[in-house]
């Protein structure tokens, strides 16, 4: 099985790698092209054009900011579904609402191409080492001849139905991501004002029921104050839409995700899309003029 990757980001470069060390046969593709140096090095080959790596491939992965990206990439004059044989595989790891997942999975299959939703949960730093959870979704024939792939890019693999039901989940795990780092970043604020050693509050929020995957992880960037997660204001924000209109559609009033999507966009316009959705906490940082570090805590997260 021939594959190809196209959006070689923070997260999608790393999923690459992955597959890569594991001897799949590997096309990459990315509008900045230095993004994919260390995939060459690992012995994929460059293409030009998204049309020009599905040429070379049986199966095609993106990994892409926003719906919209998405659609491009793949209905373009030079896209992918310009290139992709009949039968080959549109394999979509990006965070897309459920509606983009089918409305693009539609326009796939006239063109004769079966679409698998593959978005990820973890990190950055767990993708680097593919020990993410990989969220399947669609046929599970196609789950099936494409699961060796996916469990190459993830240390977790769950089929979780047919394709738009990893677009919620995804959602779902990110939507709760985000309100656990609005809320850690309070309960260390509480602390740091309550006169408490940061370091050992941290200790003793990881070993007690209040812990979190969040507070382990993005509470030690908070704490060295680079908040550097690798994942932008603008996707968090991209992504609490999501939730909201889910929200909505299945009539499910989300009142804590409500003040979290508040509450990143008045990050957002604080600090910049651009900016690491971790800074969300300094907001109450700035309101309160009280920072939140501690000594001993990582820049950057180690898998």
């Amino acid at each position: 099985m021939r594959y190809a990757y196209i959006g070689l980001g923070n997260l999608g470069g790393n999923l690459a790698a992955c597959l890569r060390r594991a001897g799949f046969e590997l096309a990459v593709h990315d509008r900045d092209r230095a993004t994919a140096e260390p995939l060459l090095a690992l012995g994929a080959t460059w293409a030009d054009s998204p049309r020009a790596a599905a040429e070379a491939a049986d199966a095609v992965i993106t990994c892409l900011p926003s719906p919209r990206v998405s659609e491009a990439v793949l209905t373009g004059p030079d896209g992918i579904l310009a290139g992709l044989r009949p039968g080959g595989t549109w394999i979509e790891m990006s965070t897309l609402d459920r509606d983009s997942v089918l409305r693009l999975a539609d326009i796939a299959a006239a063109r004769q191409v079966a679409t698998l939703e593959a978005p990820v949960t973890g990190g950055v730093h767990l993708a680097a080492t593919g020990a993410v959870t990989v969220l399947a979704g669609g046929d599970t024939a196609l789950f099936e001849a494409h699961a060796p792939a996916l469990r190459a890019m993830g240390r977790k693999l769950l089929h979780m139905g047919p394709l738009g039901s990893a677009a919620v989940m995804k959602v779902i795990t990110n939507m709760l991501a985000f309100i656990h780092l609005v809320a850690d970043g309070e309960a260390l604020m509480l602390a740091k004002r309550g006169g408490l050693d940061l370091a050992q509050a941290f200790e003793a929020i990881k070993a007690s029921s209040g812990n979190s995957f969040v507070h382990e992880t993005e509470g030690q960037l908070i704490l060295n104050g680079s908040y550097d997660i690798a994942f932008t204001m603008d996707l968090a924000c991209k992504d609490l839409g999501f939730a909201m209109g889910f929200g909505r559609e299945f009539g499910v009033p989300l009142d804590l995700a409500g003040m979290t999507a508040q509450t990143f966009i008045r990050a957002r316009e604080a600090f910049g899309g651009g900016a690491w959705s971790t800074m969300v906490v300094k907001l109450l940082e700035d309101a309160l003029r009280t920072d939140l570090r501690a000594p001993g805590f990582p820049a950057k997260l180690e898998a």
